[in-house]
């Protein structure tokens, strides 16, 4: 009994640490030198959309979900809940002005790496640009754009 106590019990509780720790991925860091000398807001994703006309022209922190196709290049509110619509969504302007290297690396965000594309498409990130209201993306259609990004943290 003692035995299939330890087995059952007991033997799960050392190794979930393990299985956990397996689970965790490194987060990769892109960095430009663009705008190192400014420091940015931090915004939850719907008090940005909500009151981006307050933000219109100032340098933020936002987290959320890339989405990228055919014409797109979005940050959406990482909720399953949220609306994903481009009227609640952030148009992505990454700019050859602000190349990104991933920390500690030459190895920019767009280039081929292992034979591959740095893959963003439905990741959770975390951005650092410059809010323009006036910008809205593709057709017009996205709340406000996000230009000079500096920092993606993947």
């Amino acid at each position: 009994m003692l035995a299939f106590f330890v087995k059952a019990i007991i033997a799960p509780l050392f190794l979930a640490p393990l299985f956990f720790q397996s689970c965790k991925h490194e987060k990769k860091i892109y960095q430009s030198n663009c705008n190192d000398d400014l420091s940015y807001k931090h915004l939850g994703f719907r008090q940005l959309i909500d009151s981006i006309q307050m933000y219109d022209h100032q340098y933020v922190e936002i987290d959320g979900t890339y989405i990228e196709g055919n014409e797109e290049s979005a940050l959406v509110n990482d909720s399953l809940f949220a609306d994903h619509s481009t009227q609640h969504a952030l148009w992505v302007n990454f700019s050859q002005d602000c190349p990104l290297v991933l920390k500690g690396t030459n190895r920019g965000i767009f280039e081929i790496n292992d034979g591959k594309f740095t893959q963003l498409n439905n990741k959770s990130v975390t951005i650092r640009g410059k809010i323009d209201v006036r910008h809205k993306g593709h057709l017009g259609s996205y709340r406000g754009s996000i230009d000079r990004i500096s920092y993606v943290k993947l």
